[in-house]
C-alpha cells in the first residue's frame, strides 16, 4: 500500500500548494468560480486514481494544469451545445395590471360605441373591426363612400369625445 500512501501525500502536498492558483486559472477559462472549482477538484481526483500510471511524478504539476486547461474546454463546449440547443424563452407576457387596463380600455370603447347611432357604430365597426374598406363598407351598408367617411369621421369625433371624458 506504500504507492497509494505516496499517491495521497503528493495530492495532498500539490492540492495544498497550488490549488488556488488552479482555480484562478479555471475560473478565468470557464468564467464561473463554481464550476472552475469542480473542473480542479475532478483534475486532481483524475491524477490520484492515475498516479501509479505517471511516468514522472514531479511533473505531476504539469499534469494538473493540461488536465484543467482541457477539462475548462469540455466545460465550455457543452455550455455551447446547451445554449445552442436550448428552448427559446417565451417573450414577456404582459402583467395582469396590463390586461386588466386593457380591458377596461376595450369596455370602455364597446360602450362609448353602444351610444353611437346606429349608422356611425356600423361604420366604425366594420371599418375598425371588419377591417373592411370604404368600398366594401358602402356596399355591405347600402350608402356611398363618401356617406361612409361622413359616418366613420363623425363616429370617431364623438368616440374621441367620449373617451377623452372619462
Amino acid at each position: 500500500m506504500a504507492v497509494a500512501w505516496d499517491a495521497d501525500q503528493a495530492v495532498t502536498a500539490l492540492y495544498s500548494a497550488h490549488y488556488r492558483s488552479l482555480v484562478r486559472l479555471a475560473t478565468l477559462l470557464v468564467r464561473d468560480v463554481a464550476t472552475a472549482e469542480e473542473v480542479v477538484q475532478d483534475a486532481f481526483v483524475a491524477m490520484h486514481g492515475a498516479w501509479r500510471r505517471l511516468r514522472e511524478p514531479d511533473k505531476a504539476l504539469s499534469y494538473l494544469r493540461q488536465s484543467v486547461v482541457n477539462r475548462s474546454r469540455s466545460v465550455l463546449r457543452h455550455r455551447a451545445v446547451v445554449e445552442k440547443y436550448a428552448p427559446k424563452g417565451l417573450p414577456d407576457a404582459p402583467s395582469a395590471e396590463n390586461g386588466a387596463i386593457v380591458e377596461l380600455e376595450r369596455s370602455a370603447v364597446v360602450k362609448a360605441l353602444g351610444a353611437l347611432p346606429n349608422r356611425q357604430r356600423e361604420a366604425l365597426v366594420l371599418r375598425y373591426y371588419g377591417d373592411l374598406s370604404e368600398a366594401e363598407i358602402a356596399k355591405t351598408m347600402g350608402i356611398s363612400r363618401g356617406a361612409v367617411k361622413s359616418h366613420t369621421a363623425r363616429g370617431m369625433a364623438a368616440l374621441r369625445s367620449v373617451l377623452e371624458q372619462q
